[in-house]
């Protein structure tokens, strides 16, 4: 049996020859599944981090009263976004005017 050795000191069992016949037999036979092919592994690797968002928002850096931060954190998670909401809604209500 072939064993190789992980960076960290774990050893790994490896398939004897027979072991991955039997294995890719087993595959070639499920109607369900199918060996992979190297262009669907190089698809498969895990993204990392949200997925990317379909409208990007510029960042906006402004200043307001400790009180008013502290109550919008304090409402909770999202609290950025309901922000935006009221924002939105004070534009659309004509409440800035250029």
């Amino acid at each position: 049996m072939l064993q190789i050795t992980s960076k960290s000191g774990r050893v790994f069992d490896l398939p004897s020859d027979e072991d991955d016949a039997r294995i890719r037999s087993g595959i070639a036979a499920d109607p369900d599944t199918h060996e992979a092919s190297d262009a669907e592994f190089a698809q498969m690797r895990r993204r990392v981090g949200r997925p990317a968002a379909t409208v990007v928002r510029p960042m906006l850096s402004i200043r307001v009263d400790p009180d008013i931060a502290a109550a919008l954190r304090a409402s909770g998670k999202g609290w950025q976004t309901r922000v935006n909401a009221l924002l939105r809604q004070a534009v659309e209500q004509g409440k800035f005017q250029a």
